[in-house]
């Protein structure tokens, strides 16, 4: 599929009426990985996991090393990618253009909690440079209200996810991130204020299942960074048996 092609079927996954499950993938390899399973319908990368990977903290990888790695990925696969660009490196447009010029045809970008208008402006900007490029980008813009919203009562923090998520929506948005550990009636609260459909969760430890979340309306679950620590912890965990006279299980597959 072109690159088009590609973003628009990733759009289409995001209104249908299945919830969209995306496991994220940090590198060529493990995108290939996830990419030969039949249930693979598009990819996510997790810029926290790209980041690790090349030594740096989670936010401050720069921006030519991670578009570089996210396109990396893209051309390694026929599948529609959608990468985290973590806040949009200072110019969320130009990082937009130069991420569909690598073959990504969606993103994850923060707001940081920075002011409404400034949020809004970023993703007016983003959504201008994409139909620039002619891709219609899908933009699962992430507010930052619940994770970054500090002492406040979660009803507070709900509040402004919501009001955040509808001005993204207005500005072009095609869903609205809110990441965080939320029950159902957080979820409620979310999809009834932002949007049936709208609403893109993270699976973390202690969140609900990702039937659950579909039967409340949440339109995609990721998993950030911790598919990343699974593979690491199985890793030297393998290690240590290793170390223990082990030997290598049976059935592991040759995936490289």
């Amino acid at each position: 599929m072109s690159t088009a092609d590609k973003a628009q079927t990733l759009t289409d996954l995001y209104s249908a009426p299945e919830i969209l499950r995306v496991v994220n993938i940090w590198d060529v390899v493990s995108a290939k990985a996830v990419a030969a399973l039949p249930e693979t319908k598009a990819l996510a990368t997790a810029g926290h996991s790209i980041a690790a990977t090349f030594g740096y903290p989670d936010g401050q990888i720069p921006r030519e090393l991670m578009l570089d790695m996210v396109g990396r990925i893209a051309a390694s696969v026929d599948l529609p990618v959608s990468a985290d660009l973590d806040d949009g490196y200072g110019d969320a447009g130009e990082t937009t253009r130069l991420a569909i010029g690598a073959g990504i045809v969606g993103a994850n970008i923060e707001d940081r909690l920075k002011p409404l208008d400034e949020s809004v402006a970023q993703v007016e900007a983003i959504v201008r440079a994409a139909e620039a490029e002619g891709v219609a980008f899908a933009l699962n813009a992430r507010t930052d209200a619940i994770v970054r919203g500090g002492d406040k009562p979660l009803a507070d923090k709900l509040a402004d996810a919501v009001e955040r998520g509808r001005a993204f929506l207005d500005a072009g948005a095609t869903a609205v991130f809110v990441p965080g550990v939320l029950d159902a009636d957080a979820t409620r609260t979310l999809v009834d204020g932002i949007g049936v459909n709208k609403v893109s969760v993270i699976g973390l430890p202690g969140a609900l299942t990702a039937a659950e979340y579909e039967a409340l309306g949440v339109t995609r679950i990721s998993y950030g960074p911790v598919t990343q620590r699974v593979a690491l912890t199985r890793l030297q965990d393998l290690a240590t048996d290793l170390y223990a006279n082990g030997v290598i299980p049976e059935g592991t597959r040759a995936l490289n």
